[in-house]
This record gives structure tokens, sequence and C-alpha cells, in this order.
């Protein structure tokens, strides 16, 4: 765990002058080894090269080891803001433990054309997926090797940005390699539910029709939302152990009004337009529902009431209430907002879920972010800094696993 010395001193080499950065290297190897596992990776970059001393230490491979292991533990949530659809691009990244944005540049790897469109679809790991909306491509930057491939077109063809939806597609770094991806996302195709993987090892897709669930363990599994209707959802389970030979099922979970908030008013998916109509907001990710429930005022503005975390039933037939963040919390979240959207993800091997909202009220966007450990059964908030996004468009949003450095020499 990390001491409050051991965060000032952390902090007062990363930000402040160069006649402390030298006080730093004076400190026994030990110490350094200790405060240089403790940082962000963009901070690692940034003081690595500080002196001869420094870099051996963050060059060793048995140092790399052990702070890729704590890195990929870490939970990053990312934002891409343009200040128009076609210029001005930036990509941020905030993890929890840290005291401001980081800026990742994917400006050299993309290199985008004149008047080109991208918007940020997922991440994970080292690697970020864009769609380009003029040429309705997908793009995967690897930020560690600084390199951008095109991935081709699914069965289902050149795809537009708003053909893709967060909840519905899945981005999975290989356990054993790395370097290497699956990109998945599930699709109805003529009423049947069809899952579409890619490949980065192959460089090719394969598409499988779903069946349905009769029950079973689920532990090993990623979930896609195919379709979210009002009554029910159809949500497709894969596997990670089944690799490039999957074999998808789906469930068709439905909401009891007798849990949680009782009767269930009129609800919108993932984006909220400050309809006073609309009480509550379902953002979806990963097997789970963070049920965001408002209260309407004057000029179509809204309130943030309560959130609930809903997962999925053992027996698959419905969705079964976990928790409600408490109101201690909800106490410091409750602003006003005219538009919203979120994302869930959940990380079931460290047992914890994370729930983001970025509303925004009059050109601001304030960042909400929710943590529930399963373990524990307890709920936190997650600090965030201002994302400085006044007037500017939000182009895409995700939470994914940390960022690594490389391991070769």
């Amino acid at each position: 765990m990390e001491t409050t010395a051991d965060h000032h001193t952390r902090r007062s080499f990363t930000t402040s002058s160069p006649s402390s950065a030298v006080g730093f290297t004076l400190l026994p190897s030990e110490l350094i080894e200790k405060i240089l596992l403790s940082l962000a990776l963009p901070e690692l970059v940034r003081v690595k090269y500080l002196n001869r001393s420094v870099s051996r230490i963050a060059s060793d491979r048995a140092f790399l080891r052990e702070f890729n292991a704590l890195s990929s533990s870490a939970t990053w949530l990312f934002l891409y803001k343009k200040r128009s659809w076609h210029r001005d691009a930036v990509l941020q990244g905030f993890t929890s433990g840290s005291s401001s944005w980081f800026r990742v540049e994917i400006r050299d790897p993309i290199r985008p054309g004149g008047g080109e469109s991208l918007y940020f679809l997922t991440a994970a790991g080292n690697f970020f997926l864009f769609a380009s909306n003029s040429r309705k491509e997908v793009i995967a930057v690897d930020l560690a090797a600084r390199t951008a491939r095109t991935i081709p077109p699914s069965p289902l063809g050149p795809r537009g940005t708003s053909s893709w939806r967060r909840s519905g597609m899945k981005l999975v770094v290989s356990r054993s390699d790395r370097n290497k991806f699956r990109f998945m996302f599930g699709e109805l195709v003529d009423s049947r539910p069809v899952l579409f993987l890619y490949s980065s090892e192959t460089d090719t897709w394969r598409s499988v029709e779903a069946r349905e669930a009769r029950g079973g363990e689920w532990s090993d599994h990623i979930f896609l939302n195919v379709s979210n209707g009002p009554e029910e959802n159809l949500v497709m389970g894969v596997r990670l152990s089944d690799g490039l030979d999957p074999q998808p099922v789906v469930v068709r979970p439905r909401f009891n009004a007798a849990e949680g908030g009782g009767q269930q008013p009129p609800s919108a998916v993932g984006f909220s337009w400050g309809n006073v109509t609309i009480d509550r907001v379902h953002v979806y990710g990963d097997g789970y529902t963070m049920v965001v429930r408002s209260k309407g005022g004057d000029g179509g503005v809204r309130v943030l009431e309560s959130m609930e975390l809903w997962g999925l039933d053992g027996d698959n037939r419905k969705w079964r209430y976990l928790s409600g963040v408490p109101v201690k919390i909800m106490e410091v979240i409750r602003k006003p907002y005219k538009a919203m959207v979120g994302c869930v993800e959940g990380r079931r091997e460290i047992g914890r879920i994370n729930g983001v909202l970025m509303c925004n009220f009059e050109g601001l966007w304030d960042v909400v972010w929710v943590e529930y450990d399963v373990g524990r059964k307890e709920w936190s908030l997650v600090p965030v800094p201002d994302c400085k996004m006044m007037g500017l468009n939000l182009a895409g949003i995700a939470v994914s696993s940390g960022l690594t450095m490389s391991e070769s020499p």
C-alpha cells in the first residue's frame, strides 16, 4: 500500500522542478523501485530517463514483469473528445489513484487524412479501436508499438459509426501474448443472434450463430448485449477459453418490477436527453445493468436520484438486483444534467464492477465514476478531476484494463 510519504515523493518528482528530480535519483535504489511501481504508466515513461540509474531500474525485466502485473489490474477511463468532428481530436485517460488526466497520443499511428472523422469504440490493454465514418473502417491502434492496422470488414460489410453499440462489442487481449487480441460483437441477422469474431493473429473474421443457454457457469464468459427492449433483453455469452472456436449462447433476462425500485417507469437505453417522461436510464455492459433514476425539473433539466446495479440471475430468465449506490455517495454526485451517456465494465478477475456516467449541463461535462466490490459488497466513489470538455464533442468513451510496458530488451 502506498503511504502518505510515498505519495508525496511520487507527486514531487513527477510534477515539480528539475532539482527535485535530481534529489529523487539520490534515494536508495530499493525506495526508487518502490515508488516507480506505484506510478501510472505515463508517469513511468516520463521519469524513466531522468538518469542512468532510474533507466536501469525501469528497464529491468523483473521490474517490468512486476510493474505490468500491477498495471494490468488497474482500471482506466478513456475519453475521446473533439472541438469539431474533423479536427483537434484528443484521447485522454485517467486511472484511480492518479490526480490528473493523461493525454494519449494517437495522431502519429493513425495519421487520418483530410476531413477524416474518427469515433472511439473500445479499448483493452494497449489496444484501442476507432471507427472511421467516412471510410466505414475499423482501425486498431497499438500504443506500445506505435502502430495501426485497418481491420478487414466483417461478414456484415462496411459499417458506419452509428452501427456500433458500446454494450454489444468487446475487445479482448490474449492472456498468453499481449500483442494479440480478439474483437467481437453480437448482432441480430434475420432475427437470429450471431457472434462476429475477429482475430488479430489470423487477420480474419468468423461468424457463429448463438444457441439458447441451458444454465451453466458464467465465470469464464464475456457478455454482449445484442438487443435491449423495454420488456426483455437479448444477451450473448462467449466463453473466453473457447478461443477462436467460440460456442456462443444467449439468455433473455427480464426485469422484475417487484425487485429494486418497484414499479418500472419509462426508460431509455444508455443515453438520455433529459426528456421529462424518462425517469430511468439503463446502462448495459459485461452482463450487468446500471439503472439510473432521476427527477425532472424546468427546461428539461434532470437531477440524479439513485443508481442500482443488476446482474444476470442463475436461471438466466431475469435481471437480479445486486445493490444500490449508498445515499452518502449519491449526495455527492446528485447533480443536474440535460444529456447523459454511460458505460458499465465488469472486471471479474479482480471482483469489481465500474459504472461511469458522463453528464452534460449547459455545455459542461461532468464525470461520475462509481465502483462496486463484489466480494465485500461495498461501493466507492472514484474522484475524477475536471476533464476540461466545456464546449467539446464526446466522440467515444471506454473503461478498460491497465496499460503495460513492453518487456522486450
